[in-house]
Formats: C-alpha cells, sequence, structure tokens
C-alpha cells in the first residue's frame, strides 16, 4: 500500500499497533504537548504519513546507562526490550518529549532525530516502538526499506529555526511559585521551542546537557553549577558596570521625578567616577602608582561609560521602536538576564545531574521570587532581560541574538496561552 505523496520506490513502514486496525478513542485523555496530541490525531485517522512527519519534527529520547554515557560520551547504546502486541519481538523505544519521565540519577536519555535513527538503526529485525503504553503508541518494523521511508520523511520535514510556545499540560505546573519561576526563563524555551514548564528537565539529552554548560559556563561539577547558580540568583553575574550606570540614571529618575536626560545622565556618571576614584586615592596614600597614572584610569573609565551609556540608549530607543517598550520607559536594571538564566541554569544542572529536583525546583521557585522583588511586570522584566543579553553578545549589530529574544517577547506576550497572559508577575 502506498502512502499519498511518497515516492513510488519508497514503501510505507507499518505504524501498526496490533493487528493494524486503528485502536477505539480513549477517553478523556489529555496529551501532555502538541507533539502527542498530533501523534494521537494521525494514529486515529490511520495516517501514518502524517504520524512520521510529527515523529520527523519531534526529539527522540532513548533510555540508556550513566555509566555507559559517561565513559563514552557521544557514544549512542540502543537498548532493545521485549515488549508490544506481538510477545518475543524485540524494539527499541522512544519516547517524544511529553512522555519522560522525572530525571533520575540513572538511566539517563539521549535524544536522536528521525533521520539519524534511520542511518544508526543497529538490526533489521528490531521493531521501532514509539511511546509504548500510552494513547499514541505505535510500532514500526525497521528494515533497511522501511528506514528509507523515515529519512524521507525527515528530509521533507527538516526546518530552520523556529521559535514557538510549547506548554506541557500534563506533569508540568501551570500556575504558582514554581510555574512563575518557570516563566521567567520562558524567553529561552519559546526561542529553542522547549517546553517552557517542564520541571523534570531533560532538554537536549544528558551528555548534551552536559556539554552546554561546559562550554558556555565552564561547568564541570556539581560544586560549578552550585556557585554558577547561586551567582545568577543573586544577580552577580552580569557586569558591574552595566549595574553601575544604569544604577546612577534610575537615582537620578526617583529624585527628580521624571525622566532623566541623556546628557545629565552622563555628566553625573563621569562625576561619581571620579569622585569614587578621589575616595579612593585618599583611602590609599602612598601608593606607588603615580597620579597621571590614577588620572588615565579614571578618564578610561569615564570614557568607557559614556559609550555604555549611548549604547544602551539606542538600544532602547530600538526597544521603542519594536514594541519592547513603551513611551517614556526605560530599562533600570540588568538583573533580569541572571535571573532567567538561573531559572533554566536550574533545569540545565537538573538534565546534566549536578542536581536534583527537589534542588531545581527551590532554584526555580527563588528565581521568580528575584524577579518579582525587582521588576513590575513580565514587560519590564523582559526589556531588562533582552537589553543584558545584547550588551553582552549582539554587539549593537541587532542580529540574532536580538532579533530572537524579540520574536519571543512579542509571542510570549499575545498568544492566549503564554504564562506572561496568565501568571500575574506579582
Amino acid at each position: 500500500m502506498m502512502w499519498e505523496g511518497m515516492g513510488p520506490d519508497l514503501p510505507a513502514p507499518s505504524g501498526i499497533p496490533g493487528d493494524g486496525r486503528a485502536a477505539a478513542p480513549v477517553p478523556a485523555w489529555q496529551p501532555p504537548t502538541d507533539t502527542e496530541r498530533d501523534l494521537y490525531e494521525a494514529k486515529m485517522r490511520g495516517d501514518w504519513a502524517a504520524y512520521f512527519d510529527v515523529l520527523a519534527g519531534a526529539k527522540l529520547y532513548h533510555a540508556m546507562s550513566r555509566a555507559q554515557a559517561d565513559s563514552q560520551p557521544g557514544w549512542i547504546e540502543l537498548n532493545a526490550s521485549l515488549l508490544g502486541p506481538r510477545p518475543g519481538r524485540k524494539h527499541l523505544v522512544f519516547l517524544t518529549d511529553g512522555m519522560l519521565p522525572a530525571p533520575v540519577p540513572d538511566p539517563v536519555f539521549f535524544v536522536i532525530g528521525l533521520g539519524r535513527l534511520a542511518r544508526d538503526w543497529p538490526r533489521d529485525d528490531e521493531w521501532l516502538a514509539v511511546n509504548p503504553g500510552t494513547p499514541c503508541e505505535a510500532f514500526f518494523p525497521a528494515s533497511a526499506a522501511h528506514r528509507l521511508t523515515w529519512r524521507w520523511h525527515a528530509e521533507r520535514m527538516a526546518r530552520p529555526h523556529r521559535s514557538r510556545l510549547r506548554t506541557l499540560w500534563v506533569g508540568g505546573p501551570l500556575h504558582g511559585s514554581v510555574a512563575h519561576g518557570l516563566a521567567c526563563g520562558a524567553l529561552l524555551c519559546v526561542d529553542n521551542a522547549s517546553l517552557w514548564n517542564a520541571m523534570g528537565w531533560h532538554g537536549t539529552g544528558y551528555v548534551r546537557e552536559r556539554r552546554r554548560l561546559e562550554e558556555w559556563w565552564r561547568i564541570t561539577s556539581r560544586e560549578q553549577w552550585s556557585r554558577t547558580q547561586e551567582s545568577l540568583l543573586k544577580g552577580e553575574m552580569s557586569s558591574q558596570v552595566w549595574r553601575f550606570v544604569l544604577s546612577v540614571r534610575s537615582a537620578l529618575a526617583h529624585d527628580f521625578g521624571g525622566a532623566v536626560e541623556v546628557d545629565h545622565w552622563r555628566q553625573v556618571t563621569a562625576r561619581v567616577i571620579r569622585h569614587r576614584a578621589a575616595d579612593e586615592e585618599t583611602a590609599t596614600d602612598g601608593a606607588t602608582r603615580t597620579a597621571p597614572s590614577r588620572d588615565s584610569e579614571t578618564e578610561a573609565q569615564v570614557a568607557g561609560a559614556q559609550r555604555l551609556i549611548g549604547r544602551i540608549t539606542r538600544y532602547e530607543a530600538r526597544f521603542r521602536a519594536d514594541g519592547l517598550l513603551a513611551e517614556g520607559r526605560f530599562v533600570h536594571s540588568v538583573e533580569a538576564w541572571d535571573y532567567g538564566r538561573a531559572s533554566k541554569m536550574a533545569r540545565w544542572g537538573l538534565g546534566a545531574r549536578y542536581c536534583d529536583l527537589a534542588e531545581a525546583e527551590m532554584a526555580v521557585h527563588r528565581a521568580g521570587r528575584v524577579s518579582q522583588m525587582a521588576y513590575r511586570s513580565w514587560e519590564d522584566f523582559s526589556a531588562a532581560y533582552i537589553l543584558g543579553r545584547c550588551l553582552h553578545f549582539d554587539q549593537e549589530e541587532f542580529g540574532d541574538w536580538y532579533g530572537e529574544m524579540l520574536n519571543a517577547h512579542r509571542i510570549l506576550t499575545t498568544d492566549p496561552n503564554s504564562p506572561w497572559r496568565n501568571i500575574p508577575f506579582k
């Protein structure tokens, strides 16, 4: 039997649970995510081409021992199980992200796409089992001919980076303090099309989560993760210079009760830097540095602060033009960038097994609390987060580092299912 729209030389896989007839609908089943919903609907229609299209666009998770993952990172260990509708048949079990269990120390999971799975499949006589034991389960033969079809779907469904809001409707918090803390990391989740409220985080799989922390954060141990997590929760990871410059403007706005002119902000910032330098000189009388050396360092700090003020004002002007900031509003701090990353760091640490679920949940809760104390609304938080990210990465190019966050911001502030539309900030 040929699938509609497929090439004549590609045999159709048999997504046949049991005898090939579609199972009766399961009453009142709530699919955990959009992926399981789409699989279930395709299965109920008997539309296996659509079923494989969904698989081709999904992350597929397979369990392996932690010892194997630690000893040979990057190695894929496919473990066959005796399950399914026909006793004695070996299957390789793969789960979609809504069906994953809570993380435990062992086993761990790795992630693979359908195209690579087709290339790396070990034996023709082992079948593919997708989400066994659930209403969207299916079992497929995996001969070389069938795997050609898998590859065809994987190539057809390949997409460039696309931001979207994804929610774990079953098993993830939707309201309350933990949900609020998770929503503080939602910009990155939307950008990566990951589940914003998945507290039991597996992410990109155990090995890749560890690699992410090592490459981007130089974290290779539980102790390093813990120190980084604490620094983020205290708002200490972003630049002290950014915090100082923004604090000067915030103090002026508080004292004068209104907008602060850029020239006034520049003048007062320079005055504070020079005053501090003079106080330090007095406190360190007899230091070996010469006065000209101290003066040149001070003026270099002033010049750097002035350039930073220029960058911030240009970013804010762009933010207003793009709807990130309301007219007359400004960013008063960038700690949101730390707090949002703290929300994600808790989950990255769990995925890498540098902490357990209880520790990660506590850190997420704290991220929400410190964000509430520092900001007034999700929009306020978002602008501060994006400014911090841009100051660190973007270099005023207004490229992907900015554009991806702008897109995520728009989704989170407009989508009816967004946590920012359904969870009060305060």
